[in-house]
């Protein structure tokens, strides 16, 4: 029956303010309408429950609120895991699979909802390519459209700025010049100069790349070392030069430049050499590049250059953002590029120090442990060392905390506050020999109190940052060793884990507190964190980062693929919400913080953080349930 034209433009007009429907071409849209029905439920009304019988109706919220209770618990006042609201579609698993959903969905209040039988459901499917891959990938689906907002608003700040989102495939700018590792050095510097390029890349028979040959190279190894012109290039070339698949992104290769100090990075497909990128390639249109940073860092010999590099680090976070570059690779280059800075602190402070004779490596902690820093982080870090023959712990100790106090000084004028926590290397606390951290972790696992389970929170995400990583390496291996020997401590972070609760309303869409504010980081993220992490303590998993963790248990079967996927792009969404935030705050030179009025946010962003913070709530399910934590 044709719906009156009147009603189906008023139809078209509410459903049109929501995902999927606002990305729908037109003539599906209608077909849509005109095949929908309205029904009324009143308050406390069952519309779903639990059966044997695969769902026949997919539903759209017209008016009013729908929650789902788990299990066959009426909804009281935390009983619901789920609400839905104006827009918002369900069962969408159950239609899916074709089975019966698994929990009870009521109306929380008086609701209209519009219908469509599974039967349409389906064909809808098959012709609107956008309401499928909202239906198959929901929240992938809402996170590429704030995506593509996000890139658009900085995208008009930083209009200039080259794509970093590319695959290396399209930025090759020309077949390279290649040789053979025998070709004699005067004749690969003849071709290098006629043809105007800075390196020559050698190949074997097969072309495959055996070696490079930059004007770097020139200089160290030829003209300053007056050499042999007439030898043949594998005298003077790189051997065994980095390589890159095609398909590799841009910010991946910036990443390892930046990482290893490359200037070039060669493509490779199959074993043959198909292209060479160069950073000139990467960061010519760029006001502030990788690259440079890290090669200011590198060379920085005093503290003045390095704090106008941590400038730069925030600058390039704003750059990249407006490229698109997804908030996981974005922590990643911001926490690899503070190791470096940390890195070169630590070899400034270490020139002409006694220290340089004690075996030790500098830990990363916390956030910057899980390389998950955003813009607003204060130091997290600790020294473990090996103790020499001859030697006692307090004394080797007493030679490394005024050298640990003078890089925690240097941070914080970097940027990176003092922890008020006083977790710092400077604190003899957190500056002990491998025996004296195993020893604290053993009694944190068999003895745990209140604060031990605080403390293994930040200090179970260590890594190696700077120094003997085998001291970290055997570390880790002890923790993975021990931790999942104790239920009983498993528990316990399981039950200290639930006590955070995401901050969904029963009704309204988010709980807020003081200044009618939701915390990012404590509700948000952390909920995500300490899951994966027991999890990984569980099973004796060896990642710190969150999504390497997540990954690792949809590897090993501890999460279904689907599931972990969902958590996945639930926290990277909340991680690029509170990189904008930082940068809104840094902009206004406001106090920085993780707090934000959920009424700032526009409603897609607004209905994506309520889905993370469901899933964030289903990933607590499901640890409750397995450590059979009580309420």
């Amino acid at each position: 029956m044709t719906t009156p034209f009147a009603l189906l433009a008023a139809t078209i007009d509410q459903l049109t303010r929501f995902a999927p429907f606002d990305q729908m071409e037109r003539d599906h849209l209608v077909w849509m309408i005109e095949h929908l029905k309205i029904n009324y439920y009143g308050k406390d009304e069952e519309v779903l429950v639990p059966d044997d019988h695969p769902v026949a109706t997919f539903y759209i919220v017209k008016q009013g609120a729908i929650l789902a209770e788990q299990g066959v618990v009426r909804a009281q006042e935390n009983a619901a895991w789920l609400e839905l609201h104006e827009g918002e579609c369900f069962p969408l698993g159950a239609l899916l699979s074709k089975r019966g959903v698994t929990s009870i969905y009521r109306a929380a209040k008086d609701t209209f909802c519009y219908e469509l039988s599974a039967t349409h459901f389906r064909e809808l499917l098959k012709v609107s390519e956008a309401f499928n891959d909202f239906c198959t990938r929901r929240i992938a689906n809402l996170l590429e459209q704030s995506k593509q907002v996000i890139q658009a608003q900085y995208a008009k700040s930083t209009s200039d700025q080259q794509s970093m989102s590319s695959p290396l495939s399209a930025i090759i700018r020309r077949e390279p010049i290649t040789c053979a590792p025998d070709t004699p050095v005067r004749e690969v510097l003849e071709v290098m100069h006629k043809n105007g390029i800075g390196s020559m890349v050698a190949v074997d028979e097969a072309r495959r790349p055996v070696g490079i040959f930059t004007l770097h190279d020139v200089l160290s190894r030829v003209a300053l070392s007056c050499t042999n012109l007439d030898q043949p290039l594998t005298a003077v070339m790189t051997a065994n030069p980095y390589t890159m698949p095609p398909h590799a992104f841009a910010y991946e290769a910036a990443l390892v430049m930046a990482k290893h100090g490359f200037r070039h990075i060669l493509v490779e497909e199959g074993g043959r050499l198909k292209g060479l990128i160069s950073e000139k390639d990467l960061f010519s249109l760029q006001r502030v590049g990788l690259r440079q940073i890290s090669g200011t860092i590198r060379n920085a010999d005093k503290l003045s250059i390095l704090v106008g590099s941590a400038k730069d680090i925030r600058q390039l976070a704003h750059n990249m953002m407006a490229q698109g570059i997804a908030a996981e690779q974005l922590t990643q280059i911001i926490s690899t590029l503070n190791d470096l800075l940390t890195t070169r602190i630590i070899e400034l402070e270490l020139q002409d120090s006694p220290v340089r004779d004690i075996e030790f490596c500098w830990l990363a902690l916390g956030s910057e442990g899980r390389f998950e820093q955003t813009l607003n982080t204060d130091q997290d870090n600790g020294i473990i060392f090996c103790v020499k023959d001859g030697c006692d712990a307090d004394a080797m100790r007493a030679q490394l905390l005024p050298f640990a106090k003078r890089v925690n000084d240097a941070l914080a004028e970097c940027g990176f506050p003092l922890c008020n926590g006083e977790v710092m290397a400077s604190n003899p606390k957190w500056c002990l020999s491998l025996k004296e951290w195993q020893a604290t972790f053993d009694n944190w696992i068999y003895h745990g109190d209140p604060m031990a389970l605080l403390y293994s929170t930040i200090f179970f995400d260590f890594r190696a940052l700077y120094g003997s990583e085998r001291l970290a390496v055997e570390l880790r291996d002890w923790l993975i060793g021990n931790a999942p020997k104790n239920a009983r401590f498993l528990y316990q972070l399981a039950a200290n884990a639930l006590r955070n609760e995401p901050p969904l309303g029963l009704i309204r869409d988010f709980v807020t507190g003081k200044n009618h504010t939701l915390d990012l980081k404590l509700n948000g993220i952390t909920p995500f964190v300490d899951a994966a992490r027991i999890y990984t303590l569980a099973t004796g998993g060896r990642q710190t980062n969150t999504v390497g963790r997540l990954r690792e248990l949809a590897e090993r079967g501890r999460l279904r693929q689907e599931d972990a996927e969902a958590f996945i792009e639930s926290f990277l969404f909340i991680q690029l919400l509170r990189l904008r935030l930082h940068h809104q705050q840094i902009e206004q030179n406001s106090e920085m913080s993780n707090k934000i009025d959920p009424d700032t946010l526009n409603n897609l962003d607004r209905r994506i953080l309520k889905e993370a913070f469901r899933q964030a709530r289903k990933l607590q399910t499901k640890l409750r349930l397995d450590y059979q934590v009580r309420e």
